[in-house]
């Protein structure tokens, strides 16, 4: 038995994101489904719920669905029309192809006054005397019935003669579920004699020939054996289960990261650079690049390929950080560029050497030309001709000019003032 399920109705609401309450349609047939539920939970704004061809054999859980316009029932194992009068907003019932005897069941449909088409083509039902006659005489609503528009004559005539059609028409259904009943109890007991006899020690191939040869009825019943015939044939064509594939390990047991190519992927290592690796992967051209997963360590590097693993141990440590990893735009392949730790340490210092004989050869020279010079001289940086003098940065002048507003007369002491030779100069 198969039940709808939650990934199941996902499944066929990938157009709207997987989103399952804002959904208005909803495709289920030819799932082999046997009984409704859980849809006007999951989709109350279904406006189509399309059902046909599954085993469903009764019309029910569809209350909540408000809004719901169009039901395709078709290719069921429906015998009564039962638990749709509280779908308000229904107008289209397609029931056809089922095995809807009661036909006074559809009076259960009079409270769906938007209700203006229904198909009830192949349903005993059809077979009754004045069968059209009645549907139209009890769903007055109705603008069409199995396909075919109803005429305003015909739909007079039709309410003016429903009391003796309806008389007629439930002496030939209670004639019909009277063989009706027969037929499920013959049929039950056939099968399960055929299966517990008949078909127990048979070969498949010869039992799956015998029964696709015979005549069958037309009934629910068969119609559930020739789905369970048809998944016993699906079952025994399926090819045996191959053994799992073992986990693929990418490190040993001591760490140390294995060399993969899982992909079989044709690739390039190059170490010629003293500072830095290069990978040159010849990725598909026109592969996407959000199909590549690129994870560069200090001992490796990994490469993600539509899920398969390309591995490789470099044989230095790489710095993390400054990896960069490029698509070629004419070729397509993947390069990745891993600068290695040793080589920027043994960059920076040769930087620093270098700077330090600078400075040693730069004092060398200094030495050499302060030989035989003072200690001050020493102390200056460069030859002595460049040492700047700070006795020749003012030059004496004589003033041309004096201010007349200024007197230049000899400032006198007063005649109170006393030279004490104790008394040291002010200047």
């Amino acid at each position: 038995m198969v039940k709808i399920s939650v990934e199941m109705v996902r499944k066929k609401a990938e157009h709207h994101d997987r989103l399952l309450a804002p959904l208005e349609e909803i495709s289920l047939h030819q799932e082999n489904i046997e009984k409704i539920e859980f849809i006007q939970n999951w989709c109350p704004k279904l406006r189509i719920l399309l059902l046909q061809s599954n085993l469903i054999a009764k019309i029910e859980n569809l209350n909540k669905l408000k809004h719901l316009q169009y039901l395709n029932l078709a290719l069921n194992n429906i015998e009564v029309i039962e638990n749709l009068d509280r779908c308000e907003s229904l107008t289209k019932l397609d029931l056809t192809l089922n095995f809807i005897g009661k036909i006074v069941s559809i009076e259960s449909l009079v409270g769906n006054y938007n209700l203006q088409n229904l198909y009830l083509t192949g349903n005993p039902c059809t077979d009754f005397d004045n069968y059209r006659d009645f549907v139209i005489g009890t769903l007055p609503q109705l603008a069409t019935l199995d396909g075919v528009e109803i005429d305003r004559s015909n739909r007079i005539m039709a309410l003016q003669n429903l009391p003796i059609i309806r008389s007629d028409i439930l002496f030939e259904q209670q004639k019909y579920l009277c063989q009706r009943q027969k037929q499920k109890t013959r049929l039950q007991n056939d099968i399960t004699n055929k299966w517990e006899n008949e078909y127990k020690d048979m070969d498949p191939e010869e039992r799956n020939k015998k029964f696709w040869a015979e005549k069958c009825e037309h009934a629910p019943e068969v119609r559930y054996e020739i789905e369970h015939m048809r998944q016993l044939k699906l079952k025994s064509e399926e090819p045996e289960k191959k053994e799992e594939k073992r986990p693929i390990k990418l490190f040993a047991p001591d760490g140390r990261p294995f060399n993969i190519n899982q992909a079989k992927i044709k690739f390039m290592f190059s170490d010629a650079e003293p500072d830095k690796f290069i990978l040159d992967l010849a990725v598909y051209k026109h592969l996407d690049s959000s199909l590549l997963d690129i994870d560069v360590q200090t001992n490796y590097v990994r490469v993600t390929l539509k899920g398969k693993i390309f591995q490789l141990h470099l044989p230095e440590e790489v710095e993390t950080t400054n990896a960069v990893a490029e698509r070629s735009q004419t070729t397509g392949h993947l390069v990745v560029t891993m600068p290695k730790v040793n080589g920027t340490i043994k960059s920076k210092m040769a930087l620093k050497s270098n700077s330090k004989t600078q400075i040693d050869q730069q004092c060398k020279e200094n030495q050499t030309t302060i030989t035989g010079q003072s200690k001050r001289e020493f102390l200056e940086i460069g030859p002595a001709e460049d040492v700047l003098d700070l006795t020749k940065i003012t030059k004496k002048s004589n003033l041309s000019y004096i201010d007349p507003r200024f007197t230049l007369d000899e400032k006198k002491p007063s005649h109170n003032f006393v030279d004490d030779p104790e008394v040291p100069p002010l200047v």
